[in-house]
């Protein structure tokens, strides 16, 4: 029996993932496929919802819009530093480093300026504002096995 994409399944495929203008910004195609269970927050729901249904052999190509994928872009998300948040890294421009918040999360932020003293990053998810184009070769398609 066939089975399709749907919550509990494990699915195992390929994908690549584009920008605007057809850069590739991840893929699998050159490595082994992703396998995960459909609906275990591996992939945002954005991504989820258009291969739902989608059995093994099949494949398609979608269009994620910014507010399904990684967000807008908020002007909030960037924050300025001081030059002495840093401790003994030297910032630069473009740099991505980690910080953690008030909660322990670590949070990726890329240097965006600095001025003397100050140091502006950006929080925001690299691909915020961004719609993307999901392509998907369907490998496999089965239950999960529960223990």
């Amino acid at each position: 029996m066939d089975y399709v994409i749907d919550e509990g399944m494990e699915i195992t495929l390929h994908f690549t993932l584009k920008l605007e203008d057809g850069t590739v910004v991840d893929s699998t195609k050159e490595k082994a496929a992703a396998t995960f269970v459909f609906g275990d927050g591996n992939l945002p729901p954005g991504f989820e919802h258009p291969i739902k249904g989608l059995a093994p052999g099949q494949s398609g190509t979608f269009e994620i819009t910014p507010e399904h994928a990684f967000g807008q872009h908020n002007a909030q998300n960037i924050q300025t530093l001081k030059r002495a948040d840093f401790g003994d890294e030297e910032p630069e421009i473009g740099m991505v480093m980690s910080f953690a918040d008030k909660a322990g999360t670590e949070l990726p932020g890329v240097v965006k300026t600095i001025d003397g003293d100050r140091v502006e990053v950006d929080f925001n998810h690299p691909l915020a504002g961004r719609t993307l184009t999901f392509e998907v070769d369907v490998l496999e398609v089965k239950p999960t096995t529960t223990h």
